[in-house]
């Protein structure tokens, strides 16, 4: 008997399947992700996942358009052959008409302190629209997912991609009660001196010593969170003073569990938050509705 352990068999992605078969269709792969309502880069993605799942090049490129391969021929009627016995395949609730649905993609902060308190209000005027809400990373994820659309923060500079700012809000200093009680009061921004900054990349310190009038370079050392969210829990805890914005931490400085230091308020920071995507949204009304309402909901704030 064989000590060899068999080989499993793994089922090719069927997402890249779907994405072979419409860039050999339209010898396109713009077309075929337009087709698919994603972006170039996402259908390239998918195209190089099965190109390592079957271990052969399946496109040779010619010029702005592409051509399968050898190999990808013959393995394009396999495709074709699946994806039809699929499509074929007779279901019960076929005839159920699918709910309409647009995706967005946000920052974590964005999403929990600014989308979900007013999703109701589009719930509201929308029912039938159902909304999907996945987290990003900002500052890193610089490409658009499958979401049909993103919020960034940002510079607001997204090379092909329609780009429109939501707003943009003036950036403070806090510190917990706390935290003030221990290092004693901060009366005059250069008392920053004696006090542990709290860092992060989303909100650096620089432009705000530039509006207090202080000669200081960006910190270099000390707790950072790439998440305003985070940073606002580090601040709130104890462990620094740290840079915010209004609709993050009003609800805190409200409550008592923050205090605004100061009266200087960066009134032009690096950062903004964008709504961005590339897809024509006049092919989704859907997305168009979704893409209205958002910035009629957000351009006031």
């Amino acid at each position: 008997m064989s000590n060899k352990t068999p080989l499993v068999n793994r089922l090719p992605p069927v997402h890249a399947l779907s994405a072979f078969e419409a860039a050999a269709r339209h010898h396109s792969f713009a077309l075929a992700a337009e087709e698919l309502c994603i972006t170039p880069s996402a259908l390239s993605h998918r195209i190089r996942l099965l190109e390592d799942f079957v271990g052969e090049r399946l496109f040779s490129r010619e010029g702005r358009t592409v051509a399968l391969s050898e190999f990808g021929h013959r393995y394009l009627e396999v495709v074709r052959n699946a994806l039809r016995t699929l499509t074929e395949f007779p279901l019960p609730q076929r005839h159920v008409q699918v709910q309409p649905r647009v995706k967005i993609t946000a920052p974590p902060t964005f999403a929990r302190q600014l989308l979900i308190p007013h999703l109701q209000g589009f719930v509201d005027l929308h029912p039938d629209i159902v909304v999907e809400i996945f987290l990003s990373v900002p500052l890193y994820d610089l490409s658009l997912t499958e979401s049909d659309l993103e919020v960034r923060f940002g510079a607001g500079k997204y090379p092909n991609t329609t780009t429109e700012k939501l707003f943009e809000e003036p950036t403070f200093a806090v510190a917990s009660p706390a935290y003030l009680k221990k290092i004693g009061p901060l009366n005059h921004p250069a008392d920053l001196r004696k006090a542990s900054l709290l860092r992060s990349a989303l909100e650096p310190w620089q432009p705000w010593f530039q509006a207090a009038g202080l000669d200081w370079s960006e910190p270099s050392s000390g707790l950072r969170a790439d998440d305003l969210g985070l940073l606002l829990e580090l601040v709130r805890h104890g462990h620094g003073v740290g840079l915010t914005r209004k609709h993050f931490a009003r609800e805190l400085i409200e409550q008592g569990k923050l205090v605004q230091l100061f009266d200087i308020s960066l009134t032009s920071p690096p950062h903004a938050y964008y709504l961005v995507y590339q897809q024509k949204p006049q092919e989704r009304p859907e997305v168009t509705t979704f893409i209205h309402w958002m910035k009629s909901t957000f351009s006031r704030m």
